[in-house]
């Protein structure tokens, strides 16, 4: 990402346009242009043709995203969500093994790509990890969407990276916690009900109030536009709101956790 956002950078000032101007003529905001240059947002295969148009490039950029590495680009069956997510309405997301990837801090997704199995190469975690923290940004744009997140309480008793990763991640939700629009709720262990035990989904609203559920696998993920499968899903999510701490409860429990440090 971070050569394909050099590159346009490049043809950018060598065209007589600053990131402003470009966006205006792109139509997008200038944060968006400024994300893709800084290699924090990947670069996809119709804005580029779009670029490559504006600044007649003769297609410098389509190629660059055709030739990039497989592992600078998000995996093919995730860019379709991705790209809902950026849009969203509203999100909703429940895990019971790591964070959800809109509240890791770098040091805790750094730890987590460095669970990967096979091993990854310190350049493709990097990669995977500038990626990551791009996609916090909805949550600071102009519009945020309502967001509701639910993790399980057996995730805080890891402590990926090192105590001090563990520490800053704390400190990072309980910031997120105080965040207009988004809630934190933990799924405290020793219920004796629990709708999510066949594992985490995420939900989303879309613009056109479309809703559509993501379910993760080990190696692909599926987005689901079934209503009934949808409905479910829902349902489930429902029940977990019920099961889990509510939001002031998490802050509590978040600030004990801080406090025992």
């Amino acid at each position: 990402m971070k050569m394909v956002g050099a590159q346009l950078g490049v043809l950018r000032r060598a065209a007589g346009f600053t990131q402003r101007t470009l966006a205006e003529r792109a139509l997008v905001d200038e944060e968006t242009i400024a994300s893709i240059e800084q290699g924090r947002r990947p670069l996809k295969e119709d804005f580029a043709e779009l670029l490559d148009q504006v600044l007649d490039s003769k297609g410098v950029l389509s190629a660059a995203l055709d030739h990039m590495p497989e592992v600078d680009l998000f995996p093919r069956w995730a860019e379709e969500f991705i790209d809902l997510e950026r849009e969203a309405l509203a999100l909703s997301s429940y895990q019971d093994q790591v964070l959800p990837g809109l509240l890791q801090t770098d040091a805790y997704a750094r730890a987590v790509f460095q669970n990967e199995v096979p091993t990854l190469t310190e350049d493709e975690i990097e990669q995977r990890v500038a990626a990551r923290i791009a996609r916090q940004e909805i949550l600071h744009s102009k519009e945020p969407p309502t967001a509701s997140f639910i993790f399980s309480e057996s995730i805080l008793m890891d402590r990926l990276g090192s105590d001090e990763v563990y520490v800053e991640q704390l400190r990072g939700l309980r910031k997120w916690a105080g965040l207009p629009g988004v809630t934190l709720q933990i799924m405290p262990l020793g219920r004796n009900f629990h709708a999510g035990l066949a594992g985490p989904f995420i939900l989303i609203e879309t613009p056109d109030h479309q809703r559509i559920a993501y379910v993760e696998g080990q190696r692909r993920g599926w987005l689901i536009a079934d209503p009934d499968e949808v409905s479910i899903l829902e349902r489930k999510y429902a029940m977990l709101r019920t099961q889990a701490l509510n939001p002031e409860e998490t802050k509590r429990m978040l600030d004990r956790l801080l406090g025992e440090q």
